[in-house]
């Protein structure tokens, strides 16, 4: 059953462009990987999700629930963690994390928030205005997690965690994914999506361009390609089909993603005295990469 359905959405800020006609299903305790440049529309999306802002056109559903008009209900069963924390300044810790905690009605939030102010080691009784920006993101993720919701939207949620915090942080989101929540994370971190999501949709000046699993992408038939001639020479430009990326170290290397026929591709090359050919796998950001590049771009 998916948790998010998305169709034909499209924001419109005056003339700008937010986001563009895009659509994607987020399936019941996927870890759906939501990944594009900055500017990409990825928070716009968040925002639309959460009604915050209201789309131009198209539609969404969460929970089977039409997103504007179920909108209080549906956020009672959603943890947000945003990019950028904003929290009341006039309370300390505690005091703001018991306060969220009541507008869900969590039984023994107390507890609850103890054991997450542990697992993040956050001092529950320092003023918000004294917090770094790392501590205020740990508490805006406590904050997310106090009422175990059934799906987390997590929009570039790491930004000023130490690495330590965010091995905490991933492994009680995989235990919670465990549990059956769904997950959405939003990031421009590719090593963070390698690792942690399972599905993954990449998203490029507000346009969707693939929806994949993750394992799935490992598999596409591009090969990162590396060159070395045997002399000094004109590097050449090669007019195949699957080419992309091209990157002209120097005079006698050049290195390319293909996706092509690898006969041609060697055919190309019989006319040139070359010292080394190598074809290997991508590594995933080079996939990614290769699908924000347009054409040939180097």
């Amino acid at each position: 059953m998916p948790v998010i359905e998305i169709a034909s959405l499209s924001k419109y800020y005056g003339r700008s462009r937010g986001i563009e006609d895009i659509s994607f299903e987020v399936s019941q305790g996927d870890i759906f990987g939501f990944i594009g440049p900055n500017g990409a529309g990825k928070s716009t999306t968040i925002r639309i999700l959460l009604n915050l802002i209201f789309p131009t056109s198209g539609t969404g559903r969460i929970f089977e629930m039409d997103m504007v008009k179920d909108s209080k209900k549906i956020r009672s069963r959603i943890g947000y963690v945003p990019s950028d924390a904003n929290l009341f300044d006039r309370m300390k810790v505690h005091e703001f994390l018991k306060y969220s905690a009541d507008f869900y009605k969590v039984h023994n939030s107390g507890q609850k928030i103890n054991e997450l102010a542990e697992i993040f080691d956050l001092d529950l009784g320092r003023k918000i205005p004294e917090l770094s920006l790392g501590n205020k993101k740990k508490v805006a993720i406590v904050q997310a997690l106090v009422h175990q919701p059934a799906l987390l939207i997590l929009d570039e949620p790491t930004t000023g965690l130490d690495p330590l915090i965010q091995a905490r942080f991933f492994k009680l989101l995989r235990e919670e994914n465990n549990k059956g929540t769904t997950i959405f994370f939003s990031s421009h971190n590719l090593g963070e999506v390698q690792t942690f999501c399972k599905t993954v949709a990449i998203i490029r000046e507000g346009k969707i361009i693939n929806v994949e699993e993750i394992a799935a992408l490992r598999k596409k038939q591009l090969k990162r390609v590396r060159i070395s001639f045997s002399e000094e020479m004109e590097i050449p430009d090669l007019m195949l089909d699957g080419v992309r990326m091209i990157n002209k170290e120097s005079g006698k290397e050049m290195k390319f993603l293909y996706s092509g026929n690898i006969n041609e591709l060697v055919h190309r090359l019989s006319v040139y005295q070359l010292e080394n050919l190598s074809i290997e796998e991508p590594s995933l950001d080079e996939i990614f990469l290769h699908y924000y590049k347009k054409g040939n771009e180097t």
